[in-house]
């Protein structure tokens, strides 16, 4: 198979990618394979030294790459990020929605306010930039969008209760924003990351926690964040997944096929 039926395959060349999250672990890792698979890519998150931290290294990469400033839980903060993309790029073609937050505790001691937290950072915001910018690659005649889930889109996770709800949430809006957009060109998937050593991740993970979870994992380990990218480009690519809309791919060392 030659290098340029792969870059033709699974190429971005010519599209640009906003990843909202981006200065994170995993949202960094998957704006380098954006970067490396020839897209140009606009990193969007909460402060700007984060911002400009992964903007120069996607640009050491040899990349094309800008930031703007985002409050995910604020649709006009998101309608501004919009309209600075669009400013910057003239128009989107991919949105990658990996910003994330967590919080441990029993559910019965679970705070409300963490509760409303959550689901405003790894839900609503979701919803929130699923609307303006799919309307956004409506009127430029398709697009792409990723959203983040997790294995516990899928199976309930002790301790974490808002965010598996929050993540379960993400996952079914995902199937239901695709059948709506299919007919405008515009595909809408999700990734379901297992356990991967992200800062938020790691905070909450005691050695008893961390044996339960390698038990439960047959490829007996964690992920490392770039191992994401492979099923991200599967997903986002416009010729290797023109016929893929609405579904997920888990990438979790088979969790989830353990448990199912």
């Amino acid at each position: 198979m030659s290098a340029e039926y792969l870059q033709k395959l699974f190429g971005l060349d010519g599209q640009t990618a906003v990843v909202i999250g981006g200065a994170g672990v995993l949202g960094g890792a998957l704006c380098r394979g954006l970067i490396q698979a020839g897209a140009r890519v606009i990193v969007a998150d909460l402060t700007e030294e984060g911002c400009r931290a992964r903007v120069e290294e996607l640009k050491q990469l040899g990349g094309e790459a800008g930031f703007c400033l985002v409050d995910v839980t604020s649709r006009r903060s998101i309608e501004g990020l919009l309209a600075s993309a669009v400013e910057q790029a003239g128009r989107i073609d991919i949105l990658v929605n990996s910003a994330g937050v967590n919080f441990g505790s029993p559910f019965l001691e679970h705070p409300e306010d963490q509760w409303d937290r959550i689901l405003a950072i790894n839900l609503k915001a979701v919803f929130l930039a699923c609307q303006v910018f799919g309307q956004h690659m409506i009127e430029a005649g398709g697009g792409s969008i990723l959203n983040v889930g997790s294995v516990t889109s899928h199976l309930p996770l002790s301790r974490v209760f808002a965010y598996s709800a929050s993540k379960a949430g993400v996952l079914n809006l995902t199937r239901n924003v695709a059948q709506e957009l299919a007919a405008h060109n515009v595909r809408v998937n999700a990734v379901c990351p297992g356990f991967f050593p992200a800062e938020q991740n790691r905070r909450l993970l005691d050695q008893q926690r961390i044996d339960h979870i390698m038990g439960g994992t047959p490829m007996r380990r964690f992920g490392e964040p770039e191992e994401l990218v492979g099923a991200v480009l599967l997903l986002l690519a416009p010729v290797a997944g023109s016929f893929i809309t609405g579904t997920h791919v888990n990438v979790d060392g088979g969790f989830t096929a353990a448990w199912f």
